[in-house]
């Protein structure tokens, strides 16, 4: 199997891991019957914490779906390379360290952070443009 395949399997990975931490957080404020109901009413905004955890999973699934297309691109296209497999490794590494330094609220380091991660997704999707 491709490396850029088990990448996408660890993406999708922390995507549970994103709505799991969210709403966790979101629970803890609102309650389990929140949870548990159809979440039609009106509610008070959410803690800081569970604020920047939502913040975060909207963050990754905005990037999600370019990883998805370049990452399965280069395997379909029979593209796979070196460079390829670390930009990938260099995408999902950068999105995980991503979730804790939003969580925490750490400005400027955050941003970098998610720099990186769009530098591997373009060393993934460089290949498909030369094919």
């Amino acid at each position: 199997m491709a490396v850029e395949i088990r990448i996408l399997l660890y993406a999708a990975i922390l995507l549970l891991v994103h709505v799991f931490a969210e709403v966790h957080f979101k629970t803890k404020q609102y309650g389990t019957k929140w949870n548990m109901g159809a979440r039609d009413e009106d509610l008070p905004p959410l803690n800081p914490v569970a604020g920047r955890l939502g913040r975060a999973k909207a963050n990754y699934l905005e990037t999600l779906p370019v990883a998805i297309i370049v990452l399965f691109g280069v395997v379909v296209a029979g593209r796979t390379s070196e460079m390829t497999a670390l930009g990938g490794w260099l995408w999902l590494g950068a999105r995980i360290v991503y979730l804790p330094l939003y969580w925490a609220g750490v400005p400027m380091v955050r941003t970098l952070v998610f720099l990186v991660s769009i530098i591997g997704l373009a060393m993934v999707a460089w290949p498909l443009f030369a094919a």
